[in-house]
């Protein structure tokens, strides 16, 4: 998207917006209606892809490895507040199936990391404690299963993303190895403990919701949720029907990579959500080992506005360090977006 389009779009984009809070108190649901009150969110794409440089890390990597040094949940929050954000979402289980609490289902947790706090630590906690001193909305990210690791290399980026396994591990398609045998019961005592252990959760984001493996139990898993927590907004990550999701997902760098309809069309009456990332090339996790450019403050803003008013809420994905705090290029651009005013609150 070209960073130099000039403010006259974006004050159109601003008339817009009149039209979709119109349509929306006719159509929406009070849920829906406060979730676009949020506007702005920090994705936190931070677990044990941060540590190895993959996107979608395999489950067999060496759980020493996760040790960041100066992990500061709080200073993720204060750049968020700071930028202008209302709501974060972290990655508490991603594709390699390390979770980043202490679950009584699995040892492939939090206390395999023995780096961290000598496997006594709870990330997940001390991200919803951190939220929760600034008066911040709490996420969390859980990925369900898939086909994460291959024998095998199907292209040059498969290769940059690394996640090849070699032929005498097993593929775990992103769960621990007690899932074997009983994936939807696993996920389901999982979700279970993310709802009830951290109190009011705002937002719970699932990758791979229609997957092969569990797709079938997806409303199934979705209602869990809404019986747990009703307030809480659940995403269906590219989900475009409301059986299956409470807001419209756009995962933008995959949408636009395929030649599909990326963002929200400009009569978008729907409850929606873009979800987007600070580095270029749709990158989610820090890379150690090569450069990774940002988008720029300028184009940032564009997008939020543009999110605004076309019924959107923009998540804007920035990847801590393995130090564990957010620092860098990435932490400079989210300063300069934090000094325009341009912005919508």
């Amino acid at each position: 998207m070209n960073s130099k389009l000039n403010l006259s779009i974006i004050s159109l984009c601003m008339l817009l917006s009149a039209f979709c809070v119109s349509a929306q108190d006719s159509t929406l649901t009070g849920k829906q209606k406060n979730f676009l009150s949020w506007k702005f969110g920090m994705f936190l794409h931070f677990n044990m892809g941060t540590f190895c440089n993959r996107d979608w890390a395999t489950g067999h990597e060496d759980p020493l490895i996760f040790n960041p040094k100066h992990l500061d949940c709080n200073q993720w929050v204060s750049v968020a507040k700071n930028a202008g954000m209302k709501y974060l979402v972290l990655t508490v289980k991603h594709t390699g199936g390390w979770c980043l609490w202490d679950s009584k289902y699995t040892t492939h947790d939090i206390t395999a990391f023995k780096n961290y706090k000598n496997g006594k630590g709870d990330i997940v906690r001390e991200f919803v404690n951190a939220c929760r001193k600034q008066k911040m909305k709490v996420g969390f990210y859980y990925c369900l299963p898939g086909n994460f690791s291959r024998l095998w290399s199907a292209s040059i980026e498969d290769e940059k993303r690394g996640y090849k396994i070699t032929p005498n591990q097993e593929n775990l398609y992103g769960l621990p190895i007690e899932a074997k045998g009983d994936y939807e019961g696993f996920i389901e005592k999982q979700v279970t403990e993310l709802l009830t252990k951290y109190g009011k959760i705002d937002y719970m984001f699932f990758d791979q919701w229609n997957n092969s493996f569990t797709g079938k139990y997806w409303r199934q898993l979705k209602a869990l949720v809404n019986r747990l927590q009703p307030n809480c907004i659940i995403v269906a990550n590219n989900s475009n029907n409301y059986e299956d999701t409470d807001i419209f997902g756009y995962e933008f760098p995959y949408l636009s990579s395929i030649s599909k309809e990326a963002l929200p069309t400009g009569n978008n009456i729907n409850a929606s959500e873009v979800c987007d990332c600070i580095v270029k090339g749709g990158i989610w996790f820090w890379k150690s080992d090569r450069p990774c450019p940002t988008i720029s403050a300028k184009e940032i803003i564009y997008k939020l506005n543009y999110c605004n008013s076309h019924n959107a809420n923009y998540l804007l994905n920035v990847q801590p360090s393995p130090n564990g705090i957010i620092e860098g290029e990435l932490l400079n651009v989210l300063n300069d977006v934090a000094k325009s005013n341009r912005h919508i609150h």
